[in-house]
């Protein structure tokens, strides 16, 4: 019995150490490592409150063909959209002043660098481009499938070829994910 407990045991923590995840960065640290080695940066700007970032991060974030398909291609940013951090951002400062720490956990005060962005809506997808140029924000729940879409359009600069809406919906009519469910 006790041999079998430690089995398990081994088993669930060799699985965790090995479990892929998405290598999550700060800003000012996706900014520097582009400096040295260019890639697009995807910020997710989520809240503490927030449900459908909860279900981001529970179901679309988990997905282990996008958790390779960002590690390879992009920095990837975790930023609290109502937090308190300090970001350096195109020569400027950014911060919340307005930042309540007893709200930390509710509806707090916008970031400035979440209103930059003109993200008003959580989750926000905020894609930047090799010169930390913004490329687009894409608002809401996104599964790993219909995230692809967008990492791809950005990644290939496929986005550079649609001058308008119907070019974007030819895009998107055409896409077929490849990412598992």
């Amino acid at each position: 019995m006790n041999k079998c407990i430690i089995v398990v045991v081994l088993l669930v923590g060799t699985t965790t150490l090995f479990a892929q995840t998405i290598n999550w960065v700060s800003m000012d640290e996706a900014l520097a490592l582009q400096q040295k080695a260019p890639k697009k940066i995807l910020v997710d700007m989520y809240t503490s409150w927030c449900g459908p970032c909860k279900m981001l991060d529970r179901n679309t974030f988990t997905n282990k063909d996008l958790i390779a398909f960002v590690n390879e291609h992009y920095y990837a940013v975790k930023f609290n959209a109502e937090g308190d951090e300090v970001v350096n951002f195109k020569d400027q400062t950014f911060s919340n002043p307005n930042y309540k720490p007893e709200m930390a956990k509710r509806r707090n005060s916008q970031h400035e660098l979440t209103r930059y962005f003109g993200v008003n809506a959580y989750p926000t997808m905020v894609f930047l481009g090799l010169d930390a140029e913004l490329l687009a924000p894409i608002p809401g729940y996104q599964t790993a499938q219909q995230l692809e879409l967008y990492l791809k359009l950005f990644k290939d600069d496929t986005y550079k070829k649609m001058n308008n809406q119907e070019a974007f919906n030819g895009y998107y009519k055409t896409f077929v994910p490849s990412f598992t469910p």
